[in-house]
């Protein structure tokens, strides 16, 4: 019997063994081939400071008015007009509050029109920090071989880089075959719903449906992804929804010398502790999933294996992933304890006590989803859940088996030829997500190279941009035309 044990034990693991080597070897790189690009020429210094001269605007946008600042988005469309004299002339400008909506008109009124986004707005420089910035944040200043200035990354890079591309081209004379749109909000860092939102109804009001959109996203990343050597070029195919839940525990005030058994600070402390340490399950399918088996054969040894076996080796993979923050995010629907406000005196109980937690929603899992595992999870009948106004579920997943995709894929291996491009999911918010109705193909990639170094400087201290890294861009946006009119 023991023998039957020990030789059918033998042969299940021989069969694994098989399958894992015969995974291992039948998959083969996914990546497209591509033909080197001719030079693009374009004049470093004027390139570098015309991005430069827009980030001397402090075009940072408030969520409660569209006024605050105004005067300099103002300036900075003026300024705009006048580095790009070629685009203003030949492009119709609307615009749409401190939007701006772009059309470049198409040689061929059958094919299908394209969107690309970015956005003119940034993000304040946080108070108390300005002293720790090597340039000033809004002085637009080239030097060492860099942009520095709030917005060179996010997200006037991609704005001035798609103009560069256009003035460019139409001194080359050319035409796009499909007409294509720039988009412009000004108000993507507060949530785009003066911005993105208009745009989106006035294309839709017209009737327009857009063969592709393409807006900010995922990188070019190099010493980010463990285990592989070569730069990842990630298309987010779908960004994650925003839900946050607004908890609440009101108890009788009293004094502190006399604390009952629970108080509203302890209720609140308790609920949030079991939201934090109930997270919501993390799942190896879907976008993750297909990013993981296009990026598997490029890895060397084991990562290889296991990544071509994830039939085997997914838990162990789940595991590994959610040890990290940044991974972490790409496998489940995050939990994240952002505001809490209770009492305002040493030797009184607060009667109240508040807090917000943010949820940002893996595509599979819904904000219907959010609530009833908050509900479930804090379920003392002391804390109240309250869904905020500023949800929104997650954005359907475009193809990847698809022309448009394949299309955006291509110009990355033309203009990166060193990296591995697959698909990924955007973690944060884009303007991308209020175009859904007007194209069934959005996606979001920002054709700029970073390193973990970078990574700090969004939304953070000494932003910039390599110039070197800045043209490649450029140029990233001229074969996404010149492409696009071949297709």
């Amino acid at each position: 019997m023991l023998k039957r044990i020990l030789l059918a034990v033998s042969l299940a693991i021989a069969a694994i063994v098989a399958v894992v080597g015969w995974n291992t070897l039948r998959l083969t790189s996914r990546q497209i081939e591509v033909k080197p690009l001719a030079p693009l020429a374009l004049e470093r210094d004027a390139v570098a400071a015309r991005l430069a001269g827009a980030l001397k605007f402090r075009t940072i946008s408030d969520a409660s008015s569209a006024d605050i600042n105004a005067d300099e988005f103002t300036r900075m469309q003026a300024y705009l007009a006048q580095a790009f004299p070629r685009l203003h002339a030949t492009l119709k400008r609307e615009m749409v509050g401190q939007s701006m909506l772009y059309t470049w008109q198409g040689s061929d009124p059958q094919a299908k029109p394209v969107l690309w986004l970015a956005h003119q707005d940034v993000v304040p420089v946080a108070p108390g920090t300005e002293a720790n910035w090597q340039q000033p944040p809004f002085d637009g200043v080239v030097k060492d071989g860099f942009v520095w200035g709030r917005g060179s990354w996010d997200d006037k890079g991609s704005l001035v880089a798609q103009m560069e591309a256009v003035e460019t081209l139409l001194a080359a004379g050319y035409q796009p075959r499909g007409t294509i749109y720039l988009g412009y909000g000004a108000d993507e860092e507060v949530g785009g719903r003066r911005g993105a939102v208009e745009i989106a109804k006035l294309l839709k009001a017209r009737g327009i449906k857009l063969d592709y959109i393409l807006d900010e996203g995922m990188l070019v990343t190099q010493g980010i992804m463990s285990g592989i050597a070569k730069p990842v070029a990630l298309i987010g195919v779908a960004e994650k929804g925003y839900a946050s839940v607004n908890l609440s525990v009101t108890t009788a005030p009293g004094h502190s010398s006399m604390p009952p058994q629970k108080t509203a600070i302890g209720a609140m402390s308790a609920a949030l502790t079991d939201l934090e340490r109930k997270q919501m399950p993390a799942e190896l399918t879907g976008v993750a999933r297909d990013m993981f088996d296009i990026i598997a054969p490029e890895m060397p040894g084991l990562n290889r294996v296991v990544l071509s076996n994830l039939w085997l080796f997914a838990p162990v993979v789940k595991q590994q992933l959610a040890q990290s923050a940044g991974t972490n995010a790409m496998l489940r629907t995050t939990t994240a304890l952002t505001v809490i406000h209770a009492g305002n005196k040493d030797n009184v109980l607060p009667g109240r006590a508040d807090a917000v937690v943010n949820f940002r929603v893996r595509p599979g899992d819904t904000v219907a989803g959010v609530m009833d595992h908050v509900k479930q999870t804090v379920n003392n009948g002391e804390v109240h859940a309250e869904l905020d106004a500023g949800s929104s579920e997650p954005s359907p997943v475009s193809p990847v088996n698809s022309a448009q995709y394949t299309l955006i894929n291509r110009t990355i291996r033309e203009v990166f030829s060193d990296a591995v491009v697959a698909p990924g999911i955007v973690i944060g918010a884009t303007d991308a997500r209020h175009y859904r109705e007007v194209s069934d193909h959005v996606y979001r990639f920002s054709p700029v190279r970073a390193g973990k170094e970078d990574l700090p400087r969004f939304h953070g201290t000494n932003e910039r941009i390599g110039v070197d890294n800045y043209l490649e861009a450029v140029r990233f946006y001229v074969q996404l035309a010149r492409n696009g009119a071949a297709a």
